[in-house]
């Protein structure tokens, strides 16, 4: 197995928050076939009493996935990004996320196991406001394919 065992409890953090923009929000919401009028009309969004059009429900992966870039590219990771595959990902919502925010993540490195020649990596990415209130919790398992596979 040639990814690194010791990254386990180990923590990578976007370095500047992320900015969710109305743009990003609908783009997100086109490419998913999300068609709600929230995702893309202001008035819509707060006429349901939020602050702005609000983003589809796995819009964190967006920046679940920036956080988890940072553990995935350090060479010390092992990590040849070329034989990944991603195997699952769970969301736990605390509140939605809109136009306006202003996002940190933190991706935790809580699992690193062999399988057969094949390792099973999984990462929890805790995404927080600017007033450092939880927003949403994204955790992923990816499988490194080993050599020979």
């Amino acid at each position: 197995m040639p990814v690194n065992t010791d990254k386990q409890g180990t923590s990578y953090s976007l370095p500047r928050p992320y900015e969710v923009s109305r743009e990003a929000v609908a783009e997100f919401a086109l490419a998913t076939n999300a068609k709600a009028d929230y995702h893309f009309e202001t008035e819509a969004a707060t006429a349901l009493g939020y602050l702005d059009v609000v983003a589809p429900t796995t819009f964190s992966v967006i920046i679940a996935q920036k956080s988890e870039a940072a553990y995935i590219s350090d060479p010390e990771s092992g990590i040849d990004f070329s034989k990944v595959v991603h195997g699952s990902e769970q969301f736990s919502i605390t509140r939605p996320i809109v136009a306006g925010d202003s996002l940190d993540a933190t991706t935790h490195v809580d699992g690193v196991r062999a399988s057969g020649s094949n390792a099973m990596i999984t990462t929890r990415t805790e995404i927080t406001d600017a007033a450092e209130q939880p927003v949403v919790t994204v955790t992923s398992t990816i499988v490194v394919r080993g050599d020979g596979e």
